[in-house]
């Protein structure tokens, strides 16, 4: 398998072509990473740095699993204990790292466009694991490959994105996703969670949740990003959750059998009922946390392959 990007910022760019390459690579991880022998020798003798400038779990934890099951080094730079916080600027910290010859580079920042700055100035493939509310192509990849091993299927399905849409990244980088490969998306949020430019891309908006989920083969839950919020943009997490969390009351709109995802965290009683996040027969929030890693060893691997497969 071939990927003509020499990193993966966004999803913006990529044909359905490339989306399968990435999601037919990432399937064979999933038996991998199922088997007794976790590990391979695909990234032997690379370093991947994970160097994140916010808070995250799991998708630094399973880019560092993912790059340890190829066989790769791994290694967390930590911004709280870097010179980053003693005051260097961000073009220093690509000049430091292009020092040491990394081979992938997984950024996370607050701001949007950072990360195709650093992209821009290092010598080494950049992934980007989140910027500010512009993308977060891994996950959307990794929700992707949830949605295709239990329906099939991405194209003709109705996908309905629930909650915080104005500041989440995750949210961006869904709807380009299943845009490009078929799906039908609809996005349910009350109008003060809406980005202005809502109408651009291509999605159909809902302030309601029985419309926006009625026949949905997918619901998508996701979190109030208090931390990105200036202001107030909801009465409060009840009244939130009155007209928004899901519970089973709502979601009896949707198909039978759709699927409930949730990229976490979760605020649980906010926008989403316990109940519903653990129901074995219709979550595959849990599901998604295991793909996430298959799908960035996908990444790591396609990312890696130019240097690996050319000729000395």
């Amino acid at each position: 398998m071939r990927f003509p990007h020499r990193h993966l910022l966004g999803i913006e760019g990529l044909s359905p072509a490339q989306i399968n390459t990435i999601l037919d690579l990432a399937d064979t991880y999933v038996d991998q990473n199922r088997s007794p022998n976790k590990k391979s020798d695909v990234l032997r003798g690379k370093t991947v740095v994970n160097l994140f400038f916010e808070n995250s779990t799991r998708t630094r934890t399973s880019f560092e699993l993912a790059a340890k099951r190829l066989g790769g080094d791994a290694i967390n730079m930590s911004v709280d204990g870097s010179s980053v916080k003693k005051g260097e600027t961000l073009l220093d910290t690509a000049t430091t790292l292009n020092a040491m010859h990394l081979d992938v580079l997984v950024v996370r920042h607050p701001e949007s466009g950072a990360v195709k700055l650093l992209a821009d100035k290092v010598n080494c493939a950049v992934i980007s694991g989140g910027d500010g509310a512009h993308e977060h192509p891994t996950q959307a990849l990794l929700d992707a490959l949830t949605i295709r091993r239990n329906k099939g299927r991405l194209d003709g399905l109705t996908v309905t994105i629930c909650g915080d849409i104005l500041h989440s990244r995750v949210a961006r980088s869904n709807i380009q996703l299943l845009n490009i490969m078929g799906a039908r998306v609809r996005v349910v949020a009350p109008p003060t969670l809406l980005p202005r430019a809502i109408g651009e891309l291509s999605v159909e908006v809902h302030h309601d949740m029985a419309t926006g989920l009625k026949d949905a083969d997918i619901v998508m839950m996701l979190r109030l990003q208090l931390e990105r919020m200036q202001g107030q943009f909801v009465p409060s997490g009840r009244e939130y959750y009155r007209f928004f969390g899901l519970d089973y009351e709502k979601l009896a709109a949707a198909k039978p059998d759709a699927l409930i995802m949730h990229p976490g965290p979760m605020n649980r009683g906010v926008e989403i009922d316990s109940l519903v996040a653990d129901d074995i027969h219709r979550s595959v929030i849990l599901q998604q946390v295991e793909l996430g890693v298959a799908v960035r060893m996908a990444c790591l691997d396609l990312l890696t392959q130019h240097g690996r497969n050319d000729p000395a």
